[in-house]
């Protein structure tokens, strides 16, 4: 059972997932502190200094100046400028994640374009598959041109 394990766990499947679960948590954190340190303090200076983090609902009624003072007074509060910070983290990531695999497309593409050279055509009289080579096709045996056209049926 151990040596099971341990060839699933040495696949290569599994070890490009954790790659990419550990990559995408440390792209997650970057694009967090884009969002909390660069981002929405620009978009609250544009709304007129408007800090989202203190963008709060108390439940109970009494106005706090910041969140920290609502939950220190130990109240209820919908936090929607908190959710608006994950609102822009998400579209963030998500437009990222949509400009990689748009460039992954397009490289598949180029690679997908190349094509092998042909090696068989179509005899022109009997439809049957031949090398691209032949000069006379081996199943109805009609002469062909080098562009695979029939010349004559002896």
């Amino acid at each position: 059972m151990l040596k099971e394990f341990k060839e699933f766990a040495l696949k290569g499947n599994v070890l490009d997932l954790a790659v990419g679960v550990v990559i995408g948590g440390a792209f997650g954190k970057i694009v967090t502190s884009l969002v909390n340190d660069i981002i929405t303090p620009l978009i609250g200076l544009l709304l007129g200094k408007v800090d989202f983090t203190n963008l709060f609902i108390a439940l109970n009624g009494v106005h706090y100046n910041t969140l920290a003072e609502a939950k220190n007074g130990g109240a209820a509060t919908l936090n929607y400028g908190l959710f608006l910070n994950s609102v822009i983290d998400f579209l963030i990531i998500a437009f990222s994640i949509f400009i990689v695999i748009k460039q992954l497309n397009r490289f598949k593409r180029k690679q997908e374009v190349v094509k092998a050279p042909e090696t068989t055509k179509e005899c022109p009289h009997c439809i049957t598959t031949i090398p691209i080579k032949a000069t006379r096709c081996p199943h109805c045996t009609s002469m062909l041109d080098t562009n695979g056209a029939a010349l004559a049926h002896e």
